[in-house]
């Protein structure tokens, strides 16, 4: 996944989702090492205190952890990895079903729609 960073929110939020992003996508399986700090800013462009500052951040949420002298993990917790997953899609799918009934569609014409378009892209 490419280091993209909008100005609406702040770059150290922003690596948090990026990276957690990774990890519910499987870019990043459980258990992986992550690479150093110095190497993760420069593949995304941003100073080594701001990422440092999202590791911390992923480390309160325990998807990262650090081993003393081995650097930083993805967590090993496949039910929690799967919660945010679920709670990711859930998330989406809510948006989107605003988003439909805001320009007048019903439940059935959204399904019907969403059904038309999977056939349609196979």
């Amino acid at each position: 996944m490419s280091w993209t960073f909008s100005k609406e929110k702040s770059i150290y939020s922003q690596i948090v989702e990026h990276i957690k992003m990774c990890i519910i996508s499987g870019e990043y399986k459980l258990g992986d090492k992550l690479p150093s700090v110095r190497e993760l800013a420069v593949l995304a462009a941003v100073n080594p205190n701001t990422m440092q500052r999202a590791l911390q951040e992923l480390e309160k949420m325990e998807l990262v952890f650090a081993k003393r002298t081995s650097g930083r993990f993805i967590t090993e917790d496949k039910a929690m990895v799967d919660k945010l997953k679920e709670n990711f899609a859930k998330k989406q799918i809510i948006d989107f079903y605003q988003k439909m009934k805001n320009i007048g569609l019903t439940k059935s014409e959204i399904i019907n729609f969403v059904e038309k378009t999977f056939e349609e892209m196979n």
